[in-house]
C-alpha cells in the first residue's frame, strides 16, 4: 500500500479546485449541443400537422437516417445505443407502439423543464417532425422490454 501525503495546501487547494471544475463541468454539459441538421429528403415527408404515429415504423432509411441523428443530436445525454450513463433516461425502455411515440413525441417536441431548469430542450423548430420519427424510429430497433 502507498500512502501520500499532501503538506502543501496550496497543492491540495489546487487539486480540490480542479476537481469542482471538472464535476461542475459534466453537470453544466447536459443539454449543452448545438443540434445537427438531419437530412430527411430521401423519405416521404409528412406534412405539417403533427402525427400520432410513426409513419417511419421499420422503415430501413428512416433507421439509418435516425441512426445517425440521434448520435449527433441524442447521443451527449442519452448514451451511445441509447443506453444512459445517467445523465438522461435510457430510451431503450420506451413503451413500443403509438403509447412510446405519444411519450416520445411530448418529450422531443416540447422538452423537459422542472423548478425553471431545462433538463432536455425543445426541439420543436430546431428538427423536422421528419427527424424526430426517424430518431424514434431507430429507437424502436434498439429497444428493450
Amino acid at each position: 500500500m502507498i500512502q501520500v501525503t499532501v503538506r502543501n495546501s496550496s497543492l491540495l487547494r489546487a487539486l480540490s479546485a480542479a476537481a469542482l471544475a471538472l464535476a461542475a463541468g459534466a453537470l453544466f454539459a447536459h443539454g449543452d449541443v448545438t443540434p445537427q441538421a438531419v437530412d430527411t429528403s430521401t423519405l416521404k415527408q409528412v406534412g405539417k400537422e403533427w402525427l400520432v404515429k410513426n409513419p417511419y415504423l421499420g422503415d430501413k432509411e428512416a433507421i439509418r437516417i435516425g441512426s445517425s441523428a440521434f448520435n449527433q443530436n441524442c447521443a451527449r445525454c442519452h448514451g451511445l445505443g441509447a443506453v444512459s450513463g445517467g445523465i438522461a433516461p435510457d430510451l431503450r425502455y420506451l413503451p413500443a407502439g403509438q403509447e412510446g411515440d405519444e411519450i416520445f413525441l411530448q418529450r422531443i417536441r416540447h422538452g423537459a423543464t422542472r423548478d425553471g431548469r431545462v433538463y432536455m430542450p425543445p426541439f420543436e423548430g430546431i428538427l423536422s417532425q421528419e427527424a424526430m420519427w426517424t430518431i424514434r424510429a431507430w429507437l424502436e430497433t434498439v429497444r428493450e422490454d
